[in-house]
């Protein structure tokens, strides 16, 4: 049998795993007490017929015991799931508890209040942004550390010895049969692609050049100057006179000297042609000092 005086006799006057005393008063630290103070009313295990508010991942539930369930711990306190609305869970708690001392049921309706105050506040609260402190030891930075600057330098070699071999492959010096990975041939032919594009590419942007470089010449070839004035008229007429004057007497030196070549008669004397003889003087050494005639 569960006599409640004599157990809260034993807790009050002796030890309670749950009991935390201070100086002004105690409080309970059982997680079914409805009010957190040590007290005759407030005692989960003091009392036979108790009820509290719990809430479990954002939902509240009404707990109630009864004397007919102790002698059955795992059926002891009988779980009633609370409506999300106020008003609602509310009716629900006077209807479960109508019978209730009044105490247990306005202290339940006053945890349910507070329960649901409190998780108003924690959805407000994930909404807004929040700064996350998130501690880091020394000794990982330096190991993650040491791990970034250990594949750097793998990273560098793996590319070293990529491009060697390609370069080989290139020359042929592995002949036409080798293996080597898709992925790096695949690579390589899309690194030459790009290159055979970019040098097309500037030959045609030097053929442009050199077509607007010869646009510019000739544009700069041809110059607009003014009108002649007279004097560089009369001067262009007295070079037309002298040219005319030069071209009358080739024709007359040409005329006399097909006269001239007829045919031969007694008593005419020909003309020899003159014969022009220059002397030139090569400086030579002392011993070997000639002049030399040319005809």
């Amino acid at each position: 049998m569960q006599h409640d005086d004599v157990i809260w006799s034993v807790i009050n006057k002796g030890f309670c795993s749950f009991k935390v005393k201070t100086k002004s008063q105690k409080f309970c630290r059982n997680e079914y007490s409805l009010t957190g103070l040590c007290n005759r009313g407030s005692c989960p295990l003091a009392n036979s017929q108790y009820a509290t508010v719990r809430e479990e991942k954002g939902v509240c539930y009404l707990y109630m015991k009864t004397i007919e369930r102790a002698a059955f711990p795992a059926r002891l306190w009988e779980k009633v799931k609370l409506s999300r609305n106020y008003e609602k869970a509310l009716q629900q708690i006077s209807e479960n508890l109508m019978y209730w001392p009044y105490f247990i049921r306005q202290k339940c309706k006053q945890r349910f209040t507070k329960i649901t105050q409190y998780l108003i506040r924690m959805r407000k609260l994930t909404l807004k942004r929040q700064k996350k402190l998130v501690p880091l030891s020394r000794k990982v930075e330096k190991r993650e550390h040491r791990k970034e600057q250990k594949a750097l330098v793998a990273a560098q070699v793996e590319n070293a010895i990529e491009k060697e071999l390609l370069e080989r492959l290139k020359q042929g010096t592995y002949g036409d049969i080798y293996n080597i990975s898709q992925t790096a041939f695949d690579k390589a032919l899309e690194e030459e692609e790009v290159s055979s594009e970019s040098e097309a590419e500037g030959e045609k942007e030097g053929e442009e050049e050199e077509e607007l470089e010869m646009e510019e010449e000739s544009e700069a070839e041809v110059e607009y100057v003014e009108d002649f004035e007279e004097s560089d008229i009369s001067d262009i007429e007295d070079g037309e006179q002298l040219a005319e004057e030069s071209t009358d007497e080739e024709g007359g030196t040409e005329e006399a000297a097909g006269k001239g070549k007829g045919k031969w008669r007694p008593g005419m004397h020909r003309k020899r042609g003159r014969v022009e003889i220059e002397y030139e003087e090569e400086r030579e050494p002392v011993k070997r000092q000639t002049v030399r005639l040319q005809q």
